[in-house]
């Protein structure tokens, strides 16, 4: 079994846009705007929010994140579906393929996407050098362990490699809040029992 200390992040409910949606959505040749650089390297939470607007109702305030995207993807906990009346699936980001669509109002138009909504699933970013240490691969499968009164075991923690990473796991609010999680918990990775290679 090999097990390893991993700082946990909880992320909000945000969007990522193509050039072309920021433009309709923030004006022509418009630029989104950095507020604070993220733990993944190059990432950053920008200025501008959107509203959602989805077929039971809204959510302002919707913070968008850059870089642009070359789809725009939409990132939702399961309980923020419930007020927009959406069904998104539980995906890897980027992997949009029938799921839902909503609309994005913005201040200067509004985009209607016909599909990428999804509650993205629980992830661990890491380097090829990480993954080498740590006997797993791009895809594979991981568990982690929250200590604590609310504490519990995490299954189906997909691994994603890239040279262009932080050791790093990612978890929605929903997650978070059930567990009593903050931002910058050292959880306890172990691949014990598991398959390690992708599926």
């Amino acid at each position: 079994m090999t097990a390893f200390q991993v700082p946990i992040e909880i992320s909000n409910r945000h969007v990522h846009l193509t050039q072309e949606h920021v433009e309709a959505l923030f004006g022509p040749g418009y630029t989104l705007t950095p507020s604070k650089f993220l733990s993944q390297p190059g990432q950053f939470a920008c200025e501008e929010t959107l509203t959602l607007v989805g077929p039971k109702g809204s959510l302002n305030g919707v913070r968008v994140l850059g870089p642009v995207r070359k789809q725009s993807q939409v990132e939702l906990a399961t309980t923020d579906t419930f007020k927009l009346g959406v069904r998104p699936p539980v995906r890897d980001s980027g992997d949009l393929a029938g799921t839902p669509g909503l609309e994005l109002a913005g201040p200067k138009g509004s985009v209607i996407l016909a599909s990428g909504v999804i509650i993205a699933a629980r992830h661990i970013h890491m380097t090829p050098s990480d993954a080498a240490q740590y006997g797993v691969v791009d895809g594979a499968y991981v568990r982690f362990e929250i200590p604590g009164l609310r504490g519990g075991i995490f299954n189906n923690v997909l691994v994603r490699v890239s040279a262009n990473s932080h050791l790093n796991i990612h978890i929605d609010t929903d997650e978070g809040n059930a567990f009593s999680v903050r931002n910058g918990d050292m959880v306890l990775v172990t691949t014990d029992g598991l398959t390690l290679a992708a599926r």
